[in-house]
């Protein structure tokens, strides 16, 4: 009986010690994510980011995405919901983070599109199609040009554009800044420069709540 209540005890213990590390390893993460998000050279924007909303608003979200990534795909509108629940108060700042098979492709295609100013119209259609060209098993990302017209996009002039070697840097400089901030999966958030470290919508609309109503007080 002794000997069972011991081993108890330990286990207990180790329990209550590696939920105390977890905890600890989250503040600390925070703390030093915040740091970044007000360094000189923050990761969290650069200036080839593209961004939706009022470029004063004093809330920013960050969202780390992959045109393959099924959660992002479902996350999409309603992240699109939170930027209309406040107008003029919250800025969408997208950043590629093309973790699958073939999304690297995308993100040049996207990029190319966005030369015509069909960026979010081009990002859109990749998530209403990506079951037709996302298969993780077997991506077959050139299946997107079929649709591309639809929506106004010279196909002839991105397939030539997508080639830019600073696709490629954009590509590079988001995966060294996902990596800096501890982005291992997609979709990511991070709310003027904290991050959701408990993954779900329930939870990222409450930090943004939270975080407008820190910003905007008497409104």
């Amino acid at each position: 009986m002794n000997r069972q209540f011991w081993v108890l005890l330990a286990a207990g213990g180790l329990l209550l010690a590696f939920a105390l590390a977890a905890s600890l390893y989250k503040h600390q993460e925070a703390d030093r994510i915040g740091a970044l998000a007000i360094a000189a050279d923050s990761p969290l924007e650069r200036p080839h980011s593209r961004s939706v909303g009022a470029p004063n608003a004093k809330v920013v979200l960050v969202e780390f995405f992959d045109p393959a990534c099924e959660t992002c795909r479902s996350f999409d509108p309603l992240v699109k919901s939170l930027l209309a629940s406040h107008p003029g108060r919250v800025r969408l700042v997208l950043r590629y983070a093309p973790f699958h098979q073939g999304s690297d492709t995308m993100v040049k295609i996207l990029e190319a599109a966005g030369q015509q100013g069909l960026f979010s119209e081009t990002l859109q259609i990749m998530y209403d199609t990506q079951p037709q060209w996302a298969s993780h098993h077997h991506p077959q990302p050139e299946k997107i040009w079929a649709f591309l017209p639809e929506i106004g996009v010279d196909v002839t002039r991105a397939r030539r554009e997508m080639q830019d070697p600073r696709f490629t840097n954009i590509i590079e400089q988001d995966l060294v800044d996902a990596r800096t901030l501890g982005v291992r999966k997609t979709p990511q958030f991070f709310v003027n420069g904290k991050a959701l470290m408990r993954f779900g919508f329930p939870q990222l609309k409450k930090l943004l709540n939270d975080e407008v109503e820190k910003q905007y007080p008497n409104r």
